[in-house]
């Protein structure tokens, strides 16, 4: 686990709103999006936000520009480093090219080779290490420490949190009536965003997260209110980490109202039910929320 810092305070709604205004110069809102078949499917109306149009195929982007675009100077210079299964390495390498800084991604063997590859082509460095996601980052860490990169965690950093929590701000401004939100957690960047902002809006929105039975760590920590290590098995790389981060877990302590748990299997059948409602082909995180659903 990275040592808690002083400056990894809780973002606020405003921090969301400056995020919102920051990135704005360099991406769109997504599309929130309604289907038939999958109000049917789950009963009720359902609404898809498509961060699987960003970029980089994913929310994090968001993230990675707002905390990117702030680093000092002496920041920049130094360059920075980070650990990924995918989809944060793909952020912060894309956030890197726009501003110019030296970005080095630590991903595990075995990780997905068509991401790696993006996060390559975005003109990061790779170095690969480790077994999984754990082992890469604790690489990544004893980089920053031996060179002097500014190191970027994937959860404990209130910049990535209040990037990424303009997904929320988009959702609710265009449909301020929705009473329940489920956000897949991996970290849990992306549901501490979703729970600042919609508690902020309306407290009485009921936000949910959702984990692989597979990689159950965040849930065990929220459960039992302490950072939990766990086994890390899951076929959804967005949701497979074996540690819980600080961070996160402490806005969800807080603010989250449900947490469940899927297995595998519920999520490829999700996956599938994706592609066949929404004609989108969404990977296993993306799909966890409707196999939470259903």
């Amino acid at each position: 686990m990275a040592e808690t810092t002083a400056a990894m305070v809780v973002p606020t709604f405003n921090d969301v709103l400056a995020a919102r205004e920051r990135i704005s110069h360099y991406l769109q809102p997504t599309a929130l999006n309604r289907y038939p078949g999958l109000d049917a499917l789950v009963g009720t109306e359902t609404w898809v936000k498509h961060e699987n149009h960003q970029p980089i195929c994913a929310f994090k982007v968001r993230g990675g520009i707002n905390l990117v675009s702030q680093l000092s100077d002496d920041e920049r210079r130094r360059g920075v480093v980070t650990a990924s299964t995918g989809n944060h390495g793909q952020s912060i390498a894309y956030a890197a090219r726009l501003f110019g800084v030296r970005a080095i991604v630590c991903v595990p063997e075995g990780a997905n080779p068509v991401k790696v590859s993006s996060i390559r082509g975005l003109g990061a460095e790779i170095v690969t290490h480790g077994v999984d996601f754990d082992e890469a980052r604790v690489h990544a860490e004893r980089l920053a420490e031996e060179h002097g990169y500014r190191y970027i965690h994937s959860g404990n950093e209130p910049h990535l949190i209040a990037g990424v929590g303009t997904q929320a701000l988009e959702m609710l401004e265009r449909q301020p009536d929705l009473e329940v939100i489920i956000v897949p957690i991996g970290g849990g960047s992306g549901a501490a965003g979703t729970c600042i902002v919609a508690k902020s809006i309306n407290p009485k929105i009921e936000v949910i997260g959702v984990q692989s039975a597979e990689a159950p760590a965040a849930y065990k920590s929220w459960k039992e209110r302490r950072l939990v290590e766990d086994r890390m098995g899951t076929i959804a790389e967005g949701l497979a980490t074996r540690t819980a981060f600080e961070l996160p877990q402490r806005i969800l302590w807080e603010m989250l109202d449900d947490f469940v748990v899927v297995p595998d299997a519920e999520i490829r059948t999700a996956v599938r039910l994706m592609i066949e409602t929404t004609r989108n082909l969404t990977e296993p995180a993306g799909a966890a929320p409707l196999a939470a659903a259903l």
